[in-house]
């Protein structure tokens, strides 16, 4: 592979700063973007842009490429004999081909994010997979158990590397029934553009779901507090509770006590298997008795003299 002047593609010398670099990669991003460049060669001088900001931008590659940068050199200068500058520009050439190969990849595509790196000599072009992007997405309750359509509204960046021009992009979106916080929904070919033919790349969804006035979210179950009166606990009762998809009757059991927990199959969130909403009860008294309430308080005491709610703890007593 030809060794390319990466300072020179950009229109800086070797001394520039990391500023510099920057300044340089968004002003010729925006000259020689496709979408709005009237250059006859905008997109090869954008793949080259592109390119060239890769290395640069980065320490550690920059470095490398310096290093076969000040081979070339020193093989071009040696001109006492014309062999000795063929080889030492060989050599750099040779290092610079491993060198973009190691960056940019060969042959590897998929999750790599890279598509294939091709003999420039045969004329063939170098592609690239655009960035994967991340977007969260924030759901109730109800919406993640039934399904929803949203119309997004994201900017994305339309060059490769991301710090050039944005330009804004509206999706509409089905999120299915049953997605579960931290769920990831891909849309794949909506995420960053391709470099060069490349694939674009995907749009990951994260799935977050807003707190709840009265349901909370454990993994795929939901939990529910029912309070109760001290008469439905002993007694027993059927009750009218709320789920996320409507109300139904439950039968509180006889002899119920505070913290027993009851489980509806199927009534919690995610879709094979899908979670059970837990309905713990909360034995709740009256904040104020009426004289004949306490009378009846009075009369149950004698009732249940034998009962001992303390008696564990009469060791210590």
């Amino acid at each position: 592979m030809d060794f390319k002047d990466y300072y020179k593609i950009m229109g800086l010398s070797a001394e520039a700063s990391a500023s510099d670099i920057k300044q340089a990669y968004r002003k010729l991003a925006r000259k020689f973007h496709p979408d709005v460049s009237k250059e006859p060669d905008a997109g090869k001088r954008f793949q080259e842009v592109g390119e060239a900001y890769e290395i640069l931008s980065n320490p550690q590659k920059k470095a490398e490429y310096d290093q076969i940068r000040a081979l070339r050199a020193a093989g071009g200068g040696r001109r006492s004999t014309r062999a000795g500058a063929r080889s030492g520009e060989d050599e750099a050439s040779r290092q610079f081909s491993d060198f973009f190969e190691s960056v940019f990849g060969a042959g590897r595509a998929g999750n790599s994010g890279f598509g294939s790196a091709r003999d420039s000599s045969r004329g063939q072009s170098f592609s690239r997979r655009g960035k994967d992007h991340h977007h969260r997405i924030t759901l109730q309750l109800e919406e993640a158990i039934k399904g929803v359509q949203r119309t997004l509204k994201l900017q994305m960046p339309t060059a490769l590397q991301g710090h050039s021009p944005t330009s804004s992009k509206t999706l509409n979106v089905k999120i299915p029934a049953g997605v579960l916080p931290k769920q990831q929904i891909r849309l794949t070919g909506q995420g960053g553009p391709g470099f060069s033919g490349g694939q674009n790349g995907d749009l990951l969804l994260e799935i977050d779901i807003a707190p709840h006035p009265i349901f909370v979210i454990d993994d795929r179950d939901i939990l529910l507090t029912l309070p109760v009166t001290p008469w439905e606990a002993a007694l027993g009762a059927k009750l009218k509770v709320p789920t996320v998809t409507g109300s139904v009757n439950l039968i509180i059991p006889e002899g119920s006590v505070s913290g027993k927990k009851l489980r509806l199959k199927g009534r919690g969130l995610g879709i094979k298997p899908t979670g059970d909403l837990i309905v713990t009860l909360q034995v709740s008294l009256p904040t104020q008795h009426s004289d004949e309430a306490k009378a009846h308080y009075r009369k149950l005491a004698e009732l249940e003299v034998s009962f001992n709610p303390r008696k564990s703890l009469e060791k210590w007593l």
